[in-house]
């Protein structure tokens, strides 16, 4: 990990598949700041689905079956409980996990405050440890794409032993035809204070392609005023509906429904994003 301007020059131009970068994104003192304020805005999608969005997908998801009054439900990366809160109202038993201490913060002062029992957990989800506790979990937003395919297939089967026989694990993927249409952002600029940083900085944002694994890497070199440098790689696997199928039956899991989103759409190949209600088998 680079530590200053001259390191920079020792960077590869193109990093290995899934190299890590900075450790510390989510639980950034400010980063995370910006991050929960990205979550909470209802102008754009950029770190959660807008609130109209969410309770669209509650909805379909109750009344297609796949969640129901009464059921024990697993909210793996919730964020500030956007999703959490929703489902515990529908009569749902809840316990949402997130890496962010100030998003799970959040969390708890709103359920305390809506008068909600919900069980929020500040912790790494590959940290956890039930068996057989859970009728679903919901994972949402592509989170699952962030991983490679050895961490991938480690969350699966943490996914598999939480559940109980027959429980439903509900998540989304994006597809190859969202990052061709994205495309690779290439681009420089100065910051007063923002997103990456209170005060002054320098961001180099890049991105590269995979293709031969499906992968896309967006890569944020930040530069300090005082010079120091950090890299943040937010690495995305993409999937199409027949890897993420064979991948989910290589790890004990069924297809039970597809859509384009978790809303509902009916699937249509060529869509920005796969949804998947898949069952423990």
């Amino acid at each position: 990990m680079p530590h200053n301007l001259f390191s920079l020059f020792s960077q590869p131009l193109k990093p290995p598949l899934f190299e890590p970068g900075e450790p510390r994104f989510w639980d950034d003192p400010h980063i995370s700041k910006s991050m929960l304020e990205a979550h909470l805005n209802q102008t754009h999608d950029g770190a959660s689905r807008r609130n109209a969005e969410i309770e669209k997908t509650i909805r379909h998801l109750i009344t297609s079956g796949f969640l129901k009054t009464g059921d024990q439900v697993l909210d793996l990366g919730c964020g500030p409980g956007l999703y959490s809160s929703k489902l515990c109202f529908e009569g749902m038993k809840v316990t949402g996990i997130d890496l962010s201490r100030r998003s799970i913060d959040y969390a708890r002062a709103q359920a305390e405050r809506d008068g909600q029992n919900i069980d929020y957990i500040y912790t790494d989800f590959f940290n956890i440890d039930y068996k057989e506790t859970f009728d679903a979990v919901l994972q949402v937003y592509g989170e699952i794409c962030t991983f490679s395919d050895e961490k991938r297939d480690l969350l699966l089967n943490l996914v598999h032993r939480a559940l109980k026989d027959n429980g439903i694990f509900i998540f989304d993927v994006s597809t190859r035809e969202l990052r061709m249409r994205e495309g690779l952002k290439n681009r420089w600029y100065f910051s007063e204070g923002g997103f990456w940083r209170p005060g002054k900085h320098l961001v180099l944002e890049e991105g590269f392609d995979y293709p031969e694994n499906d992968t896309w890497l967006n890569q944020y070199i930040i530069v300090d005023e005082d010079g120091t440098v950090k890299v943040y790689r937010l690495w995305l696997h993409d999937y199409s509906f027949e890897t993420i199928s064979q991948t989910l039956e290589n790890n004990g899991f069924r297809v039970e429904k597809a859509w384009n989103n978790l809303s509902g759409e009916l699937y249509q190949k060529g869509g920005d994003w796969i949804a998947i209600a898949a069952k423990k088998v």
